[in-house]
């Protein structure tokens, strides 16, 4: 197995219940929902994604895990992300991940069943229908077509709601604020790496 990988970067996760604390950041390359190009943009399922995934590299497990060690600075900590991490991940990364003693989060999009031995994993539907329908927290983009009551009775720990970025995010900011005191199960998860001006 190969895993074609857009970027490896140390940096701090800004965003949900780990914001604040360094990782390693693998963002694979690829899509279900968004092909990445701007040409698509307005017909993909996903039209707001703020994320290049295009690009990539394509490693072996041990290339992977030495592009890794590269950057780290013995966090322990890797959040595997995309694009759509889920088409790519398997039993052998997460296994070698394991053995190098990596604690392994995954942010999804949820429409793909994850493989088992995942430590951490974080949702941010796109659809109306996730197959991923259990894990650790669920972050909703607000708003957006699907509404976060739709979401709730899916097997989560934590539920987010974060404003959606662009030019109307004060509105959308607003609008978050507004459904989290209207709906207190729901908590406001901001983008912190944004703010102050980290990638």
């Amino acid at each position: 197995m190969t895993y074609r990988v857009n970027e490896v970067m140390y940096t701090i996760q800004g965003e949900g219940f780990w914001s604040g604390r360094a990782a390693v950041f693998v963002r694979l390359s690829g899509c279900n929902l968004w092909s990445g190009l701007e040409k698509d943009r307005a017909t993909a399922i996903c039209t707001f994604c703020d994320t290049d995934f295009v690009d990539g590299t394509v490693y072996d497990v041990q290339e992977l895990i030495t592009e890794i060690g590269k950057v780290d600075n013995h966090c322990g900590f890797v959040v595997l992300t995309g694009g759509e991490p889920g088409l790519q991940i398997d039993g052998d990364l997460i296994d070698e991940l394991h053995n190098w003693g990596y604690y392994i989060a995954v942010e999804t999009n949820g429409t793909k069943p994850l493989t088992p031995g995942i430590d951490w994993i974080c949702v941010s539907p796109k659809t109306p229908t996730i197959r991923q329908v259990h894990g650790d927290e669920l972050k909703l983009v607000y708003p957006q077509k699907i509404r976060p009551e739709w979401f709730e009775s899916h097997d989560f720990d934590h539920f987010w709601v974060s404003p959606m970025d662009g030019p109307n995010l004060t509105a959308n900011t607003a609008a978050a604020v507004d459904y989290v005191h209207e709906n207190p199960r729901w908590r406001l998860n901001t983008q912190t790496h944004k703010q102050i001006g980290i990638r």
